[in-house]
C-alpha cells in the first residue's frame, strides 16, 4: 500500500510537445487523451500543416514532436525528413494507420524516437511513448557528446580534439618543436540558413570541413569545436601561419569556382603560436586564437576569407 502511495505522489517535469496534425477529429482525441492523465502535465500545442509546425519549431521551447507522415503539404517520409533536419535536437515520436505502420517503422530507423498507430493511442502509453521519446533523445546525445567524433562533418568533435591536442602539446614540449594552432570561423551562418534553409546551412559546414581537410596535412589535427566553429593543430609550426592561410584562401576559391552553391563562404581565422620555450595549455592557445579571430572580423576581406 505504501509503495502505490508514492506512486500516486510522482510529480512528473511538465513537458511541452507539439502536435503536427492535419485532422482535427485527430487533434481533439489527443487533447482529450491528454487531459484525462493530469499529473502527466503535458503541454500540448497542435499546427495542421508542415509549414507552421516548422515555424513553431524555429521558435524553440518544444520538448518532442507528435508527427502524422501525411498531412496536406507533405507526405511520407520526407514529412519526417524536413522536421528530423529542422529540428535535430528536438525528438519525434510518429504517429500513423494502422495500414502505414511499416511507414512509421522506416521513419524510426531514421531517427525517430518512437511510433504510434492512432487506433490504439490509450492515455497511458500516449503519455509514456512521449517521455520515453524524451530520455531516449537525452541519452543519445550524451553518447554523442562521448564519442569524439563530430557526426555531421566527420572531424574530430571538441572532446576529441582536447583529448589529442593535449597528447599532442606534450610530444611538442619533449621535442621541443612549435606548433600552430588556427580557430577558423564560418561567417554569417545564420543567413545562409535564411536565404538556403538549414539543410544547406548544414551542407555549408559540411564544405568547410572539407576545404580544411585539403587544406591541412594528415598529420594535423582538424576539429569542429562547435556550431560553426573549427580548430587546428598543426603537428609542424615552422610550415607558418602565412603558408596554411595562403593554401587556405587558395581552396575556397577553388572550391566558389568547382561548386555551385546557394551560398558563398566566408571564413575567418585566428592563430596562436605554442613555443616550447614558453609552454601553454590548450585552452589558453584557444583563447588566445579565438580573440585573434575576433580581433579580425571586418578589418579586412577578401574573397571567402577574413
Amino acid at each position: 500500500m505504501q509503495a502505490q502511495n508514492r506512486d500516486k505522489k510522482v510529480a512528473y517535469k511538465s513537458m511541452r510537445a507539439l502536435l503536427i496534425e492535419d485532422d482535427p477529429i485527430a487533434v481533439g482525441l489527443t487533447q482529450e487523451i491528454l487531459a484525462e492523465v493530469q499529473a502527466a502535465r503535458v503541454d500540448l500545442e497542435s499546427c495542421d500543416r508542415l509549414a507552421t509546425g516548422l515555424e513553431r519549431l524555429g521558435a524553440g521551447g518544444v520538448d518532442v514532436v507528435l508527427l502524422d507522415l501525411s498531412l496536406v503539404d507533405s507526405q511520407g517520409l520526407d514529412t519526417f525528413a524536413k522536421v528530423h533536419a529542422h529540428a535535430p535536437d528536438v525528438p519525434i515520436v510518429v504517429l500513423t494507420g494502422s495500414d502505414n505502420e511499416q511507414l512509421a517503422v522506416q521513419a524510426v530507423e531514421q531517427g525517430a524516437q518512437d511510433h504510434l498507430t492512432k487506433d490504439q493511442m490509450g492515455s497511458d502509453l500516449l503519455v509514456r511513448a512521449l517521455r520515453y521519446a524524451i530520455e531516449r533523445h537525452r541519452l543519445q546525445a550524451e553518447i554523442r557528446n562521448l564519442a569524439l567524433t563530430d557526426e555531421l562533418t566527420g572531424l574530430h568533435n571538441q572532446r576529441g580534439f582536447l583529448a589529442l591536442a593535449e597528447q599532442q602539446l606534450k610530444l611538442a614540449q619533449r621535442m621541443k618543436t612549435r606548433q600552430l594552432l588556427l580557430v577558423v570561423g564560418l561567417n554569417d551562418p545564420k543567413e545562409i540558413n535564411g536565404i538556403s534553409g538549414r539543410q544547406q546551412g548544414n551542407q555549408a559546414l559540411f564544405d568547410v570541413a572539407n576545404i580544411l581537410r585539403r587544406t591541412c596535412r594528415r598529420s594535423d589535427i582538424i576539429a569542429r569545436l562547435g556550431a560553426d566553429e573549427y580548430a587546428v593543430l598543426a603537428m609542424d609550426g615552422h610550415d607558418g601561419t602565412e603558408a596554411i592561410t595562403t593554401r587556405l584562401q587558395a581552396n575556397i576559391k577553388v572550391f566558389h569556382e568547382k561548386v555551385n552553391r546557394r551560398y558563398t563562404l566566408s571564413l575567418s581565422v585566428g592563430v596562436a603560436i605554442y613555443d616550447p620555450q614558453r609552454p601553454r595549455s590548450i585552452d589558453d592557445l584557444l583563447a588566445e586564437a579565438g580573440e585573434s579571430m575576433a580581433a579580425c572580423l571586418g578589418k579586412f576581406h577578401s574573397p571567402g576569407f577574413e
